[in-house]
């Protein structure tokens, strides 16, 4: 048995099966892979990879597992083989090109079973009695043991959230992983919160709430990431890169790719490489455009077209980023509160008043040069037909 240093989780064991999967080419791509995508443009420090996250959720699986009695051995190498591998689906800096890779592939970053068959990952696995297949529905949450990875609270939230606040020095991370395990356990084929782990499901509910607008939503980061997704799709259209090929790459590579490009991709390369990002010339939320905005998510590429044609630029110096409807799946949580089966958000008034907060967070943006900002801004909120509301100042907005 061997060990290594986390900043997160401190020394992470690891057996020769790990040991061998790390190893591994897949596994090794995974360290060039940025945990959160374009986020260090905003946050400096944050510069830690998929690598990592993977080695601290495969702690948590493991620390987990251990205190669960119905767990055979083999289950808990499962199990912990599983967690190690549950990101090595991911194309180049992670969630940015997620979207690029189901509409080109239909593949999804937990749609691994062709990538644990092939190679040396598959030669390891297959040496070592473990099925591929087994392997992918625990990663995608299908079996009850993969709950521990995938479901409402699952240790893959509590590995990222602590990591990610602790490399972007945002203080919301504080999730109580160590006392949510201890309260966690399988009733009826259930993975459950015991009542005394109460206290600290809120906890990852409030940093999850917090953290999605202080960085997985930072504006600067959603204009990056906009630009470099569209970057991406440029080199797809003009068959310059294969999407299939996005998760065989790393960061280095597709950027290099990117860079090299003579055209729109390229322009917006060295835009991102020189942080001369789009602007927002429109951002708003459910209460200037309506939840009926969400219908344009299928169409974002006309919409571009029709408000750059009435400015009277490209439709290239146009970009429309609305994320989905927000949902937060952890309020589905089932806490055992004197032998009854509650949801979380009926056991804790705290997470009850959170989905309403977190629809209060989502914006939609618009983005372009800032020599089109104004003129862009008024034909989106045109086209938006943009609700006055009243505005709410921050203290920190009142000059005195």
């Amino acid at each position: 048995m061997k060990v290594i240093r986390d900043p997160i989780h401190g020394y992470i064991e690891l057996d020769p099966l790990t040991l061998s999967i790390i190893d591994s080419p897949q596994m090794q791509r995974l360290r060039r892979l940025s945990q959160l995508g374009l986020s260090n443009l905003v946050y400096p420090g944050a510069n830690h990879s998929r690598f990592e996250h993977c080695l601290g959720v495969m702690h948590l699986a493991t620390m987990l597992t251990g205190k669960i009695d119905t767990v055979t051995e083999d289950e808990k190498e499962e199990l912990r083989v599983a967690a190690l591998l549950h990101d090595v689906g991911h194309g180049p800096y992670s969630h940015v090109t997620e979207n690029l890779t189901k509409l080109y592939t239909r593949q999804h970053h937990e749609d691994v079973r062709e990538i644990l068959k092939k190679g040396e990952l598959g030669e390891i696995l297959s040496d070592n009695g473990l099925n591929p297949a087994t392997i992918e529905d625990h990663i995608q949450g299908k079996t009850d043991m993969g709950k521990i990875l995938n479901s409402e609270i699952d240790v893959d939230r509590m590995d990222y959230l602590v990591r990610d606040s602790h490399y972007t020095g945002v203080a919301f991370g504080l999730v109580d992983h160590v006392r949510l395990i201890n309260e966690m356990k399988f009733y009826e084929n259930n993975l459950v919160v015991n009542s005394g782990g109460v206290k600290a499901a809120e906890s990852l509910l409030v940093s999850r709430f917090l953290m999605h607008p202080s960085v997985y939503y930072h504006h600067v980061s959603r204009i990056a990431e906009t630009m470099f997704t569209r970057a991406v799709d440029d080199l797809i259209q003009k068959k310059s890169l294969n999407p299939f090929d996005l998760r065989k790459m790393d960061d280095s590579g597709l950027l290099e790719m990117i860079r090299n490009d003579e055209g729109y991709a390229g322009e917006l390369a060295q835009r991102l490489d020189n942080r001369k990002l789009y602007k927002r010339a429109l951002y708003v939320g459910f209460d200037e455009v309506g939840e009926g905005v969400l219908k344009h998510r299928k169409n974002i590429k006309r919409v571009e077209a029709e408000i750059a044609e009435e400015v009277g630029i490209e439709p290239e110096s146009v970009l429309i980023d609305i994320p989905r409807n927000p949902e937060i799946a952890e309020m589905k949580a089932l806490v055992k509160v004197k032998n009854r089966m509650l949801r979380l958000d009926e056991a804790s008034h705290v997470v009850a008043t959170l989905e309403q907060a977190h629809r209060d967070n989502w914006k939609m943006g618009v983005y372009t040069p800032t020599e089109y900002r104004e003129a862009v801004g008024k034909a989106a909120k045109n086209f938006f037909e943009v609700k006055r509301t009243t505005k709410q100042f921050r203290l920190t907005e009142i000059e005195e």
